[in-house]
């Protein structure tokens, strides 16, 4: 049974070896240089405008919260819609089961504001 496995032992030996070998080249061979400009925070090459640890507000992780959430279910309607015809009504019944808590969801969300910026 172990044999199966020998082909991921060897590819992740070799993943390890290749890594661990780059890494030794940039440390050994790599630049060194060290100054104050290097050291300052970068972002699209500007200065920072403000703190980096500035708080935002909660209506922020949840818009994206809610992004992920639809977006990625909505990932699930490709293949379903693909393959409509060939999954007939146990295929609808099964996606109706997933798109109601979605709906019901969206709705609420909608209600309390959480959509509005």
């Amino acid at each position: 049974m172990l044999a199966e496995y020998a082909g991921v032992l060897v590819i992740l030996v070799i993943a390890l070896l290749l890594t661990g070998g780059m890494m030794a080249v940039h440390l050994l061979l790599g630049p060194r240089r060290s100054f104050p400009e290097k050291n300052e925070p970068f972002e699209c090459g500007e200065s920072q405008l403000v703190s980096p640890k500035q708080r935002f507000a909660v209506k922020f992780y949840l818009v994206a919260i809610l992004f992920v959430v639809f977006d990625v279910e909505a990932i699930y309607f490709y293949p379903w819609g693909a393959t409509f015809t060939e999954l007939g009504w146990h295929g609808f019944v099964a996606m109706f089961v997933f798109t109601v808590p979605l709906v019901v969801g969206l709705v609420y969300e909608w209600m309390k504001g959480g959509l509005e910026w």
